[in-house]
């Protein structure tokens, strides 16, 4: 249940942000602040803005994440509830949504679920965003794959487990910290790739551009829907303290 938790509180996020800079008059009486500045701060407002449109899906089916992990146990009625809330976030069923990465991984995703209901919302398209982000968020994990293929990397990797292998027996399947980072360190293995990783996340970029460019074009208008969003939960309680945009 922390996911659910999490959701509950991811709602507050929406009243903290801080914008960074001034509201912009848009008609008909309502203003859109002004985007955040920075990365994390957009990351941020999007993220939020998605917790608000699946609180309002909830809520449309009689449901709230907030607060409802411990209410239903209060009540007794656990399992059956966190069924019908899970089904209700994530949809039921066959996932409608798949997509297989270069990696041999296959990630997959339904379409009748709140959060599904919420990304429409925000990205215009559910089916365009789905894949082009699980190929964007996979884009380093592509470049491991890659680097495999280098002999190079494959000589610094065996120097490196060897290194991490005690000589009285296996080693562990992951090694203490401090022991991995300075195997990393003597194998040559971080040295091998600083040198590599750069020009294949290039190549990489490169063979995937066309999902590249979707996601930003989608995320730019998930953004610019996260601000409407905020804008209207926010400027009606303004203008009933009879605030004024700067």
């Amino acid at each position: 249940m922390r996911l659910l938790r999490a959701l509950g509180a991811a709602l507050v996020v929406v009243t903290l942000l801080t914008l960074g800079g001034c509201a912009t008059p848009t008609g008909a009486g309502r203003d859109t602040p002004a985007l955040p500045r920075t990365e994390r701060g957009r990351d941020d407002l999007i993220k939020a803005a998605q917790q608000v449109l699946v609180e309002r899906c909830l809520a449309r089916r009689g449901l709230s994440s907030k607060g409802a992990a411990e209410e239903r146990r209060e009540n007794g009625t656990d399992d059956a509830e966190d069924r019908r809330l899970q089904g209700a976030l994530f949809g039921r069923g066959r996932p409608e949504l798949s997509i297989t990465l270069a990696t041999g991984y296959t990630v997959k995703a339904h379409t009748d679920g709140c959060l599904a209901a919420a990304q429409r919302e925000l990205y215009g398209d559910e089916r365009r965003w789905f894949r082009a982000q699980v190929v964007v968020n996979n884009l380093r994990a592509e470049v491991g794959l890659r680097l495999k293929d280098d002999s190079d990397y494959r000589a610094a990797q065996g120097r490196w487990a060897k290194c991490a292998t005690p000589d009285d027996g296996p080693g562990p399947e992951r090694p203490a910290p401090a022991l991995a980072a300075r195997c990393a360190r003597e194998s040559g293995l971080d040295e091998v790739r600083a040198r590599l990783e750069p020009a294949l996340l290039d190549q990489v970029r490169t063979e995937r551009r066309h999902q590249l460019t979707t996601y930003r074009q989608l995320r730019t208008r998930a953004l610019h829907r996260a601000a409407d969003l905020y804008a209207e939960r926010t400027v009606p309680e303004n203008q009933e303290k009879g605030s004024t945009p700067s």
